[in-house]
């Protein structure tokens, strides 16, 4: 796959990193630290999209005038789209990510229909562009997940050893989205879907390399990790009142810890379906 091209922005970042580097390597100590910051560095890099996205929600949360002729959810559709189109504008999503992306936004949006009709949560806000009580800015919530995942991979070059066939990866998401709904009316076998990633993915490891260094860490931290979160983000995405659980209409109260076991599953979904673009490749021994 052709690697977006470098933007006059990274440039310069790789040209002040330099700098730093050489620093760095003065000490053991300042090597951990910069290897350290790298890693941030990486991270927020990766999470573009969701960041601007969670920014965009709590700015118009404490801004946005009561008075305002367009809603505030409209304002978030169309500040999605714009985000969305700068990614690929400025080369930092590829167009074979976008389509992958697109996926994630309809699979969300028909997940979002369905569990806002069972009053999983709600949308308190009015507005005009939304399928039934959904704004359509809650699939670019999903579509950030799936941005992330895939801009991390080629963020930190990341290789696998362990990955489980990609045929049974498919079988075991497909088997969790399926339980999103169906454990309205069936048993819920969360419980057997954790087991089942255990059992496929428990022994994989990946590399990345945050600085220098190639570094590793089992696939079920790294999911974990990354599940964790994005339930803090979740809870600042209430916290801006973007969409409020139950027991949250009257005032906020953080997201209870059992929707970290839905963003975990939710994890393996997104790697899966990131795997169209990015096939796990074999980290070299």
């Amino acid at each position: 796959m052709t690697e977006p091209r470098r933007l006059p922005l990274e440039t310069w970042g790789r040209h002040w990193l330099g700098r730093g580097q050489t620093w760095a390597d003065r000490r053991a100590w300042s090597r951990f630290a910069f290897a350290f910051l790298m890693f941030g560095l990486k991270q927020a890099w990766a999470c573009l999209f969701g960041g601007a996205m969670l920014g965009l929600i709590l700015a118009t949360f404490l801004l946005w005038p009561d008075d305002s002729p367009v809603s505030r959810y409209d304002f978030l559709v169309v500040g999605a789209v714009l985000i969305q189109a700068a990614m690929l504008a400025l080369k930092l999503e590829t167009w074979a990510e976008a389509r992958v992306i697109l996926l994630f936004h309809i699979a969300g949006t028909i997940m979002e229909l369905f569990k806002t009709a069972h009053g999983s949560w709600v949308y308190p806000e009015d507005s005009v562009l939304r399928i039934g009580a959904v704004p359509l800015f809650s699939g670019f919530m999903y579509a950030a997940v799936g941005s992330y995942i895939a801009r991390v991979q080629r963020i930190f070059h990341i290789r696998v050893r362990g990955y489980p066939p990609v045929w049974t990866t498919w079988v075991l998401a497909a088997a969790i989205y399926v339980n999103f709904f169906a454990h309205h009316w069936l048993p819920d076998v969360r419980l057997a879907l954790f087991a089942t990633t255990v059992l496929l993915f428990g022994r994989g490891w990946f590399w990345f390399t945050a600085n220098r260094t190639r570094l590793k860490m089992p696939l079920l931290v790294g999911y974990f990790l990354v599940a964790l979160f994005i339930w803090f983000a979740e809870n600042l995405g209430t916290l801006g009142r973007a969409w409020a659980y139950p027991g949250q209409e009257a005032g906020w109260e953080m997201v209870s810890l059992a929707k970290l076991g839905s963003w975990y599953l939710l994890m393996i979904i997104s790697v899966v379906m990131v795997s169209l673009v990015h096939r796990p490749e074999e980290e070299p021994r």
